[in-house]
Formats: C-alpha cells, structure tokens, sequence
C-alpha cells in the first residue's frame, strides 16, 4: 500500500487569514500522525504565505513521523533546508500570484541550476524529490540531475472531466511510474487528489507515496484531522495494487 503524507499548508493558511496564531499547522501534524498519517509535508514559500520559519523548525522538532519540505530551488530556501535537514525535500515551481503549485517543475529545462540544489541537499543527508509532470523527458532529466526521488503531477487526473481524458491521464502516469522505476527512482504522486477521485490512481501499481493536502484539510473542518487522515488511509488501503504471488 502506497503511503501517504498529509499536506498542512492549508491550515496555516485559515491562520493567515486573520493573522492571527490559530489553527497551528504544528498541532494539525501532530493530529494527523494520531490519525495514521505516514508523512506531514508542508511548503516554505518565498513570501511566506502560510508556513513561516517558525513552524518549519518546531515542525522538525516534533514530528514523529517523516518530514517532506516543499520548496523553490532559491539559494535562501536550499540554506535553510540544509539547516533544518528534513528527511525530504520536493523541489516545486513556485510563482507568487498562484494559489496553489500548478504543473510541475521544468527539470529539463533548468538542470544544472536544479542540479545544483540537489548537490547541496544530497550533501545534508537529505532525500530528494522533483514534483514533475508525468514526461519520459522530464523524468529521464531528474535521474540525469540527481534526483533520488520524483512525485508526478496528477492535476491532469484530476481535471479531466470526460471519460477519455481520464483514460488518458491515467495512462500517462502508469507509463511515468514505469519509467521512474526503471531509472531507480522512487515514485510519489499528488495534486488535486481527493477522497472521490484518489481510488483510481491509488490502485495503479508503482506508486510509493501520495501527498494530499487541501481535501483533508477541508474534510477536518467538519470531522476533525484524526478522522478523515484514516478515512483517507482506508481508501488507499482498499485500493492498493494486490502484489503478484
């Protein structure tokens, strides 16, 4: 069964709504790891949007389960990685005017400056990821950079709205796990994943980890974070691939 890791961003933004200092993304971590939760992600942006550097370093200093930092490949956001030491760094597009990272990161196009980035925090210790869209150049340019790990972009999936479309994103990111796996990379997927939609990636066989953040954060505001990290672990559980043998 792939594992999940759940993205807290969102609660940090409803806190920066009011500038105010609640909800705490740190007790909504601590929540989902009670809930099941195999990872807590979360993204330091430049402009500190939603997470600051408080709750990066008190997130490292109370996470009991594995830490994946969502980041821009910036000189400042790679030494304050190489500082903290995330177990995991995902390294994402990132522009200012989005509200959330759209499409994945231009490998290809950026390699020796990613290559770069990927050196410093290899040297940390740290584990490393490209938040790609599901190419064969894009992940055949990751491998080529150094990365360890890649996780595919499954807003294609989830923005198809007719039968052919999703058939054919799902296509895309059967052949994208099978190329990752072939270079020795680990596979992760997320984006736009949600309790009604994640079944039909989830039962593709390869995947190691979905990142899923927004549509448990929503589902906690009426539920709680325990209750719907473990609705979301079932439904992973439900739909993991059955091994051969």
């Amino acid at each position: 069964m792939a594992l999940l890791s759940v993205n807290i961003d969102h609660v940090a933004t409803v806190r920066e709504a009011r500038r105010t200092d609640e909800p705490d993304p740190v007790w909504a971590a601590v929540q989902a790891e009670l809930g099941g939760a195999d990872g807590i992600t979360f993204h330091l942006r430049e402009d500190r949007r939603h997470i600051n550097d408080r709750d990066a370093r008190v997130l490292k200093e109370t996470c009991g389960v594995r830490l994946n930092m969502e980041m821009a490949a910036t000189d400042e956001v790679v030494d304050i990685a190489c500082g903290l030491k995330p177990e995991q760094c995902t390294l994402v597009p990132e522009r200012r005017e989005e509200l959330t990272t759209e499409g994945g990161l231009d490998v290809l196009g950026h390699r020796d400056r990613l290559g770069d980035a990927v050196a410093r925090l290899k040297d940390s210790g740290i584990l490393v990821s490209a938040f790609i869209e599901p190419s064969r150049d894009q992940i055949e340019a990751s491998k080529d950079a150094g990365f360890d790990a890649v996780e595919l972009w499954t807003g294609g999936f989830a923005h198809a709205r007719c039968a052919d479309d999703v058939a054919c994103s799902l296509s895309l990111l059967q052949s994208g796990v099978e190329t990752g796996l072939r270079l020795g990379l680990v596979v992760h997927g997320g984006h736009g994943l949600t309790y009604r939609n994640v079944s039909r990636v989830a039962s593709l066989p390869g995947f190691s980890e979905f990142n899923i953040g927004h549509s448990i954060v929503s589902r906690a505001v009426l539920v709680g974070m325990r209750e719907s990290v473990g609705q979301m672990k079932s439904i992973l559980e439900r739909c993991a691939p059955r091994e051969n043998g």
